[in-house]
């Protein structure tokens, strides 16, 4: 039987809905940019893997720069999570991201791209998985880039 100190030095782990829990917040902090070193203790910064479509990869800043992409191009954002699919420390669940395309989107699937005035819907399925911490340490995303690029208003689509 472990002793009160070894006890305390055992790793914490999560239920599921706190693991949901933690995701949901993560993503609205990501997106609104309200907070952003609370956002970072969400994700181990450190080791956090980020697996895009078309092959991209990239660390926490990375991503953290991709959303500040977002938040700098698209105003009254907001994040939905839809169908949550839980295994062990993997939560896969549908998100949509929506905002007002307003200001130059400087990381579109095709590169920068100038506004429209629409309102653009980010289609995606990730697949999280999460430390023994409870924090994100690498992300999977696929998304509709041909439908997200018709939103954005680039031509050719």
């Amino acid at each position: 039987m472990a002793d009160a100190g070894q006890a305390g030095a055992m790793t914490q782990r999560f239920t599921r809905d706190e693991l949901v829990a933690r995701l949901v917040r993560a993503g609205e902090l990501e997106v609104s940019g309200e907070d952003p070193a609370a956002a970072a203790t969400y994700f181990d910064t450190d080791e956090f893997r980020f697996h895009g479509p078309d092959g991209v990869e990239s660390g926490f800043d990375g991503l953290d720069d991709y959303f500040a992409a977002v938040r700098a191009a698209f105003d009254d954002r907001t994040i939905r999570r839809g169908i949550v699919v839980a295994e062990g420390d993997h939560l896969a669940c549908q998100t949509w991201i929506e905002g007002t395309f307003v200001r130059e989107f400087t990381h579109s699937p095709t590169g920068p791209l100038p506004p429209n005035g629409r309102r653009v819907v980010f289609d995606l399925i990730n697949i999280f998985r999460f430390d023994d911490q409870g924090r994100l340490v690498e992300e999977w995303v696929r998304a509709d880039d041909r439908a997200l690029l018709r939103q954005l208003g680039a031509e050719g689509i």
